[in-house]
């Protein structure tokens, strides 16, 4: 039994647990290459950063015939990592490292599965070469930090890094493979698509990408988004059926083994079914994001919207503005901690009625960014039931306005992106 030490790392198994998303008959987790994933870093332990590879690697790999059996994450140090790798190694023949590649003294992963492995690490002339270039001078004159970056498994293989400087490791055994990928995003998710997906077809014999659809879902929960598409639509036993949700949004991916135009055509199909039953709650398709879905429709109209916000403290004017799409159609935005000030900064009068309030406000806002559209939140209210919710009025071009009370559900940075995601919500149904 592997040593738990709480103050050190934190083991998160995920053995025979369920997974988040329907599995159909062909994806058996008997047929797929199990593997577990070891991420590295005393910054995720420590609360700095959140782990973002775990969700990266099990959402990529799986299509492709890969079972994530369990994932955990380990401070930088040698002997924490190596009896990660001890355990990791015993429940799986594929074991992902992620981190600790880097020039710096806290970067051990190298040294560490290279110890665990007994496999020698060696300078590699071809990486040796594109380091020298990447910086300009012949490879004596590398530093050494950097030069320890071109050493690699002598018994294995290496994935090229074309974002950066950390190659990754491969360490192989007849019965192991040990894949260690640099941490950065930017670096490892490329070297995921790009490296180590051939490499584990190669040598596992999984699938390679086939074609894919993803629908992307709002207003509805995963599990009820399941079993409508359970009850109205029929999926051929070939499709890989897989599902995520953050924020309050949800995204529904089904993959086919090999992307042929046949496959294709029967995604196309797939969608227009599902579209039958559920597409009100469908905001886009692929990678394309509610905030950008939003901007598309402004654009399409030719429009602007202003905001007023109170209650959601600016992050609706916030996550359109980091949008390329809809950055350019937000006439102006008026941010405030409570409705009193709000009414200050826009220059209105204050009125008996929350309802009557948050209308007020949205007129205001859209006469001062002289925009044909307006949303205005007020603040949280919290009724009789100790239920809490937000004021909404939205302003339309003809000079409509429809109220509407949104629910809030707990506190923090994960309600405000609820609340945000059923703002955009409201604003994508009346710009429809």
């Amino acid at each position: 039994m592997i040593r738990q030490n709480i103050g050190t790392w934190l083991v998160a198994l995920l053995l025979a647990a369920p997974q988040p998303a329907t599995v159909n008959a062909s994806e058996a987790t008997t047929q797929a290459t199990p593997y577990m994933i070891v991420v590295t870093g005393n910054e995720l332990l420590s609360g700095v950063y959140a782990d973002g590879h775990t969700y990266f690697l099990t959402r990529t790999l799986r299509p492709l015939g890969l079972h994530c059996v369990g994932a955990m994450c380990v401070d930088d140090n040698r002997s924490d990592l190596k009896e990660a790798l001890r355990f990791a190694a015993g429940k799986a023949p594929l074991v992902i490292v992620t981190g600790g590649l880097g020039p710096t003294d806290n970067d051990i992963t190298r040294e560490a599965l290279s110890d665990f492995t007994g496999i020698v690490l060696a300078e590699h002339p071809d990486v040796l070469k594109r380091m020298a270039q990447r910086f300009g001078g012949p490879p004596d004159r590398l530093r050494a930090n950097l030069r320890r970056q071109t050493r690699v498994p002598t018994r294995g293989t290496y994935l090229k890094n074309s974002h950066g400087t950390a190659v990754g490791l491969v360490f192989e055994s007849p019965q192991t493979a040990i894949v260690a990928l640099p941490g950065p995003p930017r670096e490892l998710q490329p070297m995921v698509r790009d490296e180590l997906i051939p490499y584990l077809s190669r040598r596992f014999g999984t699938r390679l990408p086939g074609c894919a659809l993803t629908l992307r879902f709002v207003g509805l929960g995963q599990s009820e988004i399941d079993q409508r598409i359970k009850e109205h639509v029929t999926l051929p036993p070939d499709v890989i059926t897989s599902s995520q949700f953050a924020g309050g949004r949800v995204d529904f991916t089904f993959t086919l083994p090999d992307d042929t135009p046949q496959n294709r055509t029967r995604l196309a199909q797939l969608q227009r079914e599902i579209m039958k039953h559920v597409g009100e709650h469908i905001y886009a398709t692929g990678d394309v994001s509610l905030e950008q879905t939003v901007g598309r429709l402004l654009a399409g109209r030719g429009e602007t919207l202003a905001l007023a916000e109170v209650g959601s403290g600016g992050a609706l004017a916030a996550t359109l503005s980091a949008t390329e799409e809809a950055r350019p159609l937000l006439g102006g935005a008026c941010v405030a901690p409570t409705t009193e000030k709000l009414r200050r900064l826009l220059g209105v009068s204050a009125s008996a009625s929350k309802q009557r309030e948050v209308e007020i406000l949205a007129e205001a806002a859209a006469k001062a960014a002289a925009a044909p559209w307006a949303v205005a939140v007020g603040e949280i209210v919290r009724d009789a039931d100790r239920a809490t919710y937000v004021n909404v009025a939205f302003r339309s071009p003809d000079g409509r306005l429809e109220t509407r009370k949104i629910s809030v559900w707990g506190s923090g940075e994960m309600a405000q992106s609820i609340l945000t995601t059923r703002l955009l919500d409201q604003l994508r149904r009346r710009l429809k």
